[in-house]
């Protein structure tokens, strides 16, 4: 037995859970919020439901690693570090150089900080999380859990962008998708729930979340997937544009009189999306509340779904079909009004949500109606289960 810790880094938060495992049992759970702002808290959920949280200055990644492994031994969830037999990080960005997940040293922490142009915004604080596991468990194999690496399935005619090839050659410019590890383990489950091996079905799995991908698999593999070179491009998100046309940057650039065209990559991740478009929030939740009082609400709606339609509807075509659809993460779990929404654009293909279902799913639910020709599920998403799982074997 072994308790593997799965983490997840990003800008001002450090989420976790521990695993028992082999038997994949959740032990507790917790995250580090507003990390490195005011009025950081702990929070650490037992098995049970039930939830402690401590409220204090927390600035840095080491001071949150730190604090994380104080209170699991003063919490008596661990008697010392010594227990802690794996530690698992998802990182967005592998590029060509990892292809899977991978045991992590100094070398390969460098490679991830090297490939931080991938992914400009997840990256450097990812690799920031595992140096201070690093500095903190020196004993303890470290696990980097690659987004991109699911996507290396991908053939040359879907990765490669319509540019001269010696670019790919000199620079490695092409597609390289993101939340592999999430659709990896909700392709595996909506398999199950066909009742096939995940080799067999075609399906297009939906992750919708703050980012928000669309992916079809095939033979068990990612045949194609919306996001690109980097995590920006793709359907329309909570912040990031998704697809634009590219002179839009040397024209932005002109008339807002900038010189670093990251000044408009940065518009594009983090002032765009259904933020840009609503004008109100990046949070669908807030927008949705307010679509019949603001046609800007609305707006972004229309085309946060418009765009994800045109997505599915191309992988369907571009497999020969489907035999499942399938939703996940915060949007895709939790709004089943977006779900409706999504599978009428699609009526064309005979596919048809059971109105009751979708609107009872909470667990993994088939929401299909009796007379639809694609099965339409929502599985919630465990990439810390997923990653959990690749670090027990790696550190056997």
């Amino acid at each position: 037995m072994a308790n593997i810790l799965a983490v997840n880094t990003g800008s001002s938060t450090m989420k976790w859970k521990l695993f028992r495992m082999p038997e994949e049992r959740l032990i507790a759970s917790g995250m580090v919020d507003r990390l490195g702002l005011p009025r950081s808290k702990f929070i650490l959920k037992y098995a049970d439901g039930k939830q402690y949280e401590l409220h204090c200055e927390i600035k840095s990644s080491d001071e949150a690693v730190d604090l994380m492994l104080k209170e699991l031994i003063e919490l008596k969830i661990i008697n010392d570090y010594d227990e802690i037999n794996g530690v698992g990080h998802r990182v967005v960005a592998g590029g060509e150089v990892f292809n899977r997940s991978a045991l992590i040293d100094k070398a390969k922490l460098q490679q991830i900080i090297d490939l931080s142009e991938l992914a400009p915004l997840h990256n450097p604080v990812e690799a920031r999380g595992i140096a201070a596991f690093m500095h903190m468990l020196p004993n303890v194999p470290e696990v980097a859990v690659f987004d991109t690496s699911f996507h290396t399935s991908l053939k040359p005619m879907n990765y490669l962008y319509s540019i001269p090839t010696k670019y790919y050659k000199q620079y490695g410019l092409r597609k390289y998708g993101a939340h592999g590890t999430s659709v990896r383990f909700v392709a595996s489950k909506a398999a199950e729930m066909l009742g096939a091996s995940v080799q067999q079905p075609r399906m297009v799995v939906l992750h919708l979340g703050s980012g928000v991908s669309v992916t079809a698999v095939k033979d068990g593999k990612s045949y194609d997937t919306s996001m690109g070179y980097t995590p920006v491009s793709g359907v329309t998100m909570s912040t990031r544009s998704g697809d634009i046309d590219p002179s839009l940057v040397a024209t932005l650039m002109r008339k807002l009189d900038l010189n670093d065209p990251e000044d408009v990559i940065k518009i594009l991740n983090t002032e765009s999306g259904v933020y840009g478009l609503s004008g109100l929030s990046p949070d669908m939740r807030e927008v949705e509340a307010t679509r019949t009082t603001r046609p800007e609400s609305q707006l972004a709606i229309d085309i946060f779904v418009n765009r994800i339609v045109k997505y599915v509807a191309g992988y369907i075509a571009e497999m020969g079909g489907a035999e499942a659809i399938v939703f996940t993460a915060g949007i895709g779990e939790a709004d089943a009004a977006m779900r409706q929404r999504i599978v009428d654009g699609l009526q064309v293909f005979g596919v048809q949500l059971d109105p009751a279902k979708n609107e009872a799913a909470t667990g993994p639910t088939d929401m299909t109606a009796a007379d639809s020709k694609i099965k339409v599920f929502m599985v919630p998403t465990n990439e810390e289960l997923m990653i959990a799982r690749d670090v027990y074997e790696l550190s056997r």
